[in-house]
């Protein structure tokens, strides 16, 4: 009888043993193909933050940025193939507003607008030129000087085949409350600019971020950072650039300016930044409406840091540069496994 109640637990150990084994490998199978951000390497430019960046032809680009206040931003373009071998495309472009620029890919080729030159040194200026390039080598200039005013840190959009420039500052370190615009242009080719509103539903803001998703354009945060340095974490949508909508007033992503934001299988994901009460910031939040947020957590991120740069490409989440105390040219990635549901 003993020996009888002995096998029986052996059996029991063995059988609960195994099971403890199977959930273990089960779990380390789902914890091995959650989502995760890759190191790929640190990039051959100079570290930097406010650079311009582009998806183009199939290459991830860089141009541009900043690397101190007292010095003229650069105005070197780089390109990749895979995101960790990176060649210099052009040592001087010829545009000079490189710091804060808006930027885009339309009508198959880049586009690079306004900006920042100078810093805080004399003679710095804000612009309102527009240059496009078919190769990120020989730049044209498109306009001199397009209808809205001179500015930076705007946000940019491709909408109905059209390129939409919404809100920015006029005045980087030197603005004050009417320096921050909240005008909205349209452009079918770079040169003609056309007035959509003079004054969106959402307040003057600079250093946000605008993207597209099913058909709205969508302004997310920003603020201003002088004389006032205020940082929101609003979210407001419209299809035609004149009516607005606020999808919430306060996302529960912390209010920031000069972080990415950018599409991505179907939603808005929101990554880093910077806000005077917390610093830097290393979150990265993701949306299907612009109303409903959640945290995509990870067991590995980038360092905290703000105007990095984010990319969509070969189907993964890219984060490069920006500013991560001290400058930073690291290069991370983030592929969404082919099952993976928020």
């Amino acid at each position: 009888m003993n020996d009888m109640i002995s096998v029986r637990r052996l059996v029991i150990g063995f059988v609960l043993t195994c099971c403890g084994g199977f959930r273990a490998a089960a779990e380390n199978a789902i914890a091995d193909s959650a989502p995760d951000w890759k190191f790929e390497g640190t990039a051959a430019w100079q570290p930097r933050d406010s650079q311009a960046e582009w998806v183009f032809r199939d290459r991830l680009w860089i141009g541009g940025g900043w690397f101190q206040s007292y010095e003229a931003p650069p105005r070197d373009v780089w390109v990749s193939d895979d995101g960790r071998n990176w060649r210099q495309a052009s040592e001087a472009a010829p545009w000079i507003h490189s710091d804060l620029p808006m930027n885009l890919v339309f009508q198959d080729r880049l586009w690079i607008m306004g900006g920042w030159h100078n810093g805080r040194l004399p003679n710095h200026s804000a612009s309102h030129q527009v240059w496009a390039s078919a190769d990120g080598v020989a730049w044209q200039q498109i306009e001199d000087a397009a209808d809205w005013s001179p500015r930076l840190a705007a946000g940019l959009v491709e909408h109905r085949g059209r390129m939409w420039l919404l809100g920015g500052t006029e005045n980087y370190y030197f603005g004050d409350a009417r320096s921050l615009k909240n005008d909205v242009w349209s452009s079918a080719d770079g040169k003609t600019w056309k007035q959509e509103t003079a004054a969106a539903g959402w307040a003057p803001r600079a250093y946000h971020q605008a993207v597209t998703l099913n058909g709205k354009m969508y302004v997310l945060g920003g603020g201003s950072y002088v004389p006032v340095c205020e940082s929101r974490n609003d979210v407001w949508s419209s299809a035609d650039g004149a009516g607005w909508t606020c999808e919430t007033e306060a996302a529960p992503w912390p209010s920031r300016l000069w972080f990415s934001a950018v599409v991505y299988r179907g939603r808005i994901w929101v990554l880093g930044g910077w806000s005077k009460e917390t610093d830097n910031h290393g979150d990265v939040w993701h949306s299907a409406d612009g109303r409903t947020w959640q945290r995509l957590q990870t067991k590995t991120c980038w360092k905290a840091r703000h105007e990095h740069s984010a990319f969509v490409f070969r189907d993964k989440l890219w984060v490069a540069g920006g500013h991560a105390r001290p400058l930073s040219s690291e290069v991370w990635s983030l592929h969404l496994p082919p099952d993976w549901k928020p």
